[in-house]
């Protein structure tokens, strides 16, 4: 008999840190790091694990201000990290991949692309290299756009890094809900024209990533995509310990 599939039951949406970091023009952007708490009915999964206390800091950011990471926010529900049975990570960047290593027993997802990317020596992503590439750590390689049970589809979205990936939820009452993680950064940049920023790799990947979210957007009536690091709607957004349903 096969095993039930996992039943999703909440959303949690940790902030994890806010920096203000300059633009070209001398302007200043306010950004939060986060990450993701999904409660399902056979245990936890984490989307990303947010920066560690040893990551290098931006050239020119301000000083990090309200700094809570992802194990004091698990500790907040009463949760430890052997309550974790699976960790998506979009992509291994420094504020991305920075407590893998502190979930040994959880599944580790990552597209194959960015995983043997980041595996042959990418500079982009050695900081967090200690966290992401522990030898403790299991990963399942994924291809492209993968449902990995009913109401978690991950999406492939190339652009801000290669194998970048996004996350399709759809939640019992909230209905559906698009993590755009990194592939759009902020509302602002959600738009098919879209130019890429010093922190993407690929425009024209970029581009048609944004294109095929907007495109999901539109045919699925999705109503709440969470930006990665925009701080003024994770300013509107519900943040643990409320929770989406």
């Amino acid at each position: 008999m096969a095993p039930e599939s996992p039943v999703l039951r909440r959303l949690y949406l940790f902030p994890l840190s806010n920096v203000t970091l300059p633009l070209p023009g001398g302007r200043m952007l306010e950004m939060v790091s986060g990450c993701y708490l999904v409660e399902t009915s056979h245990g936890g999964i984490l989307i990303d694990t947010g920066m560690n206390h040893d990551a290098p800091r931006p050239a020119g950011a301000q000083p990090v201000r309200n700094q809570k990471n992802v194990l004091q926010h698990l500790g907040d529900l009463g949760l430890k990290p052997a309550d974790i049975n699976m960790v998506i990570s979009t992509h291994f960047d420094v504020d991305h991949a920075g407590y893998h290593d502190a979930f040994p027993h959880a599944e580790h997802i990552v597209q194959r692309e960015h995983y043997e990317l980041a595996r042959r020596g990418h500079p982009r992503f050695a900081p967090a290299r200690p966290h992401w590439d522990h030898p403790a750590l299991r990963y399942r390689l994924v291809e492209g756009d993968t449902e990995l049970f009913a109401g978690l589809t991950l999406l492939e979205t190339s652009g801000h890094a290669p194998g970048h990936q996004s996350v399709l939820l759809h939640l019992p009452r909230t209905g559906p809900v698009l993590l755009a993680i990194d592939a759009a950064i902020l509302q602002s940049t959600f738009t098919p024209e879209r130019k890429a920023s010093p922190y993407d790799d690929n425009e024209e990947q970029l581009r048609a990533s944004t294109r095929k979210l907007l495109a999901l957007v539109a045919s699925r009536k999705i109503d709440l995509v969470i930006f990665g690091h925009d701080g003024a709607q994770w300013q509107t957004l519900k943040r643990s310990p409320d929770y989406y349903d």
